[in-house]
């Protein structure tokens, strides 16, 4: 799907020098939705061409951190112990 935007002139100028200014905006839009809970983290990947490890790198570099707590850890490590891992 294409989308299309206005931006004002007097901001244009400095926008558009930028690199790569649809990369900018699909990433700024799929961050905003994943924030927002509309897309998960799976879809951000697909929209965006990450592979999941990417994904890891490129939301913390937006500042988006998982909240991973003990409990997450240790249901992870019961699922290694009972895989035999």
């Amino acid at each position: 799907m294409d989308v299309t935007f206005q931006i004002p002139d007097e901001l244009a100028g400095s926008v558009l020098t930028a690199d790569d200014l649809s990369r900018r905006a699909l990433e700024a839009f799929a961050l905003e939705e994943l924030r927002a809970g509309r897309i998960t983290e799976a879809q951000l990947c697909e929209m965006l061409g990450l592979a999941r490890i990417q994904a890891d790198g490129f939301l913390k570099s937006h500042g988006i951190f998982h909240d991973y707590t003990l409990a997450d850890f240790e249901r992870e490590r019961a699922a290694l112990k009972r895989s035999g891992l």
